[in-house]
């Protein structure tokens, strides 16, 4: 059997192995959807970065720096500063309100300080979470199949099969305990991914007297300007448009939810440095492997059936850098371990977010609707129901993908972010938030999003990541104003 194959089984085992023993931690319900605040704050800064960066870092990023060059910094540079901001201004006021409500979602979180609102507030924002995070966990599922196709020549039927049955498992079992444990071993995995193809990709260019600025800058202006040529407002609306990923930080529940989880502030001290680095590493890696592609391929050492398919921008082959560059030019068991990394980042965010959806569903649309209470023990067994359900629709809406992972991501990324972070942001930060403002946000975020992906994108060029976010920010610090809350006598 090929070595690069055993490398993979054996991080499928270990997986496994870190399921069964974590498993057994998860007896109630705060503990399977929360934690239970037993988990330390290098771990849980481990598991935000894992499940934030999915398969969009991996195969996204790089594809989209190897398709348009210098223009992807101003990608990166919005979502390290979108992180930075989470951690070093978010994170510690998150996790003293999380402690103050006895909340264990974001959602349940604006119920809990907006009393009598927590059907709405419950069912907007539950629906919005399922919603788009099923495009999420589909663009995860495409892209697992899609570095197993390429690397194992598996049927990418059998790759999406194989990487998402296995993700629904340790996440039905184990719960928020078992996605934190895979996710810090995943997280390893990514950055020693990130770090050494990069390393590995420069002494394959010294070897070869290749000059990466040479190759830039003959593939023209749009490939080699940070502007794509661009100059006054359109080049000022194409970085903004880049940088914009930075919003959607502020409202992504499955990365919030590990803010929440933090035991106390000396935790946060250690998270936020540990996320910084991480960030910083794996996004200059990024880059760097799909810049460092891009010169390799241009000097003729990977052959033409390769090149056509990167070059194939109608199936997305760009995307494909990653596992290309891993099979020409690494040895057998490194690149057991650096596509393990690239199955890792699928994994660790497509099983967070399947824990989000479910728990959408039995911490807060049920118990809105429902007068029974559930005990403890049926309690997790719905947990694990739902987890199921939503990890089997997600299954199926995998085959169905037209998108790029990059297009999808965003498209998710856009809809929970700024539909979620406007009323996270204020809800931290301004005393007069009130609840009509938390409505706003949510159903402005969501449609601003929707409307203008369908209707504006495409012939503005601006992303909805920008044009949805302010719209639902200015939405609701405008009905916040004209409705507030009543103050109590």
């Amino acid at each position: 059997m090929n070595i690069t194959i055993l490398i993979f089984i054996l991080y499928l085992v270990i997986l496994l192995v870190i399921t069964y023993y974590t498993a057994r931690q998860s007896k109630s319900t705060k503990d399977y959807v929360l934690g239970g605040k037993k988990i330390s704050g290098f771990s849980l800064a481990l598991s935000e970065r894992a499940t934030g960066e999915s398969a969009w870092l991996i195969l996204g990023l790089t594809g989209e720096a190897y398709l348009i060059g210098m223009q992807s910094l101003w990608i990166a540079l919005g979502c390290v500063l979108g992180v930075l901001f989470i951690w070093f201004v978010m994170s510690n006021r998150l996790r003293l309100e999380a402690d103050k409500t006895g909340a264990l979602t974001i959602t349940s979180l604006l119920t809990k300080k907006f009393k009598g609102a927590e059907k709405a507030i419950s069912t907007i924002s539950s629906l919005i979470v399922i919603f788009f995070l099923l495009f999420y966990i589909e663009a995860q599922f495409y892209g697992g199949g899609k570095v197993l196709y390429n690397t194992f020549g598996i049927d990418p039927v059998w790759g999406i099969v194989i990487g998402s049955l296995i993700v629904v498992f340790y996440s039905m079992l184990g719960g928020f305990i078992t996605v934190v444990a895979t996710d810090v071993l995943q997280a390893v995995l990514m950055i020693i991914s990130l770090v050494a193809l990069p390393v590995i990709l420069l002494y394959i260019i010294a070897e070869n007297n290749i000059i990466v600025s040479d190759a830039i800058m003959k593939a023209g202006e749009s490939y080699s300007s940070l502007t794509a040529g661009k100059t006054g407002i359109p080049a000022f609306l194409m970085i903004i448009s880049g940088m914009s990923w930075a919003f959607g930080y502020t409202g992504q529940p499955h990365l919030l939810t590990r803010m929440m989880a933090v035991r106390n502030e000396k935790d946060i001290k250690t998270a936020k440095w540990t996320a910084a680095i991480w960030t910083i590493i794996a996004y200059a890696g990024a880059i760097l492997i799909g810049i460092l592609g891009f010169a390799i391929a241009k000097n003729g050492l990977l052959n033409n059936e390769t090149v056509s398919v990167l070059s194939n921008t109608e199936n997305k082959g760009f995307e494909m850098i990653f596992p290309v560059l891993v099979q020409f030019f690494v040895t057998p068991i490194m690149a057991g371990l650096l596509l393990s990394g690239a199955v890792s980042a699928m994994m660790s965010t497509a099983s967070s977010e399947i824990i989000l959806c479910s728990s959408a569903v039995t911490e807060d649309i049920y118990p809105t609707y429902s007068k029974k209470v559930l005990n403890p023990k049926r309690s997790l067994l719905f947990n694990r129901i739902m987890t199921l359900l939503v990890g089997l629709a997600a299954f199926f809406m995998a085959f169905s993908v037209k998108d790029s992972v990059y297009g999808l991501v965003s498209y998710a990324w856009s809809g929970i972010g700024s539909s979620f972070g406007p009323a996270i942001i204020l809800l931290l930060f301004w005393k007069r938030f009130s609840r009509a403002g938390v409505i706003a946000s949510l159903l402005c975020g969501t449609s601003g999003t929707i409307i203008w992906k369908i209707f504006f994108e495409e012939s503005t060029g601006i992303s909805e990541r920008l044009t949805s976010f302010a719209f639902a920010f200015t939405m609701a610090f405008v009905f916040s104003l004209l409705f507030p809350e009543k103050k109590d006598k």
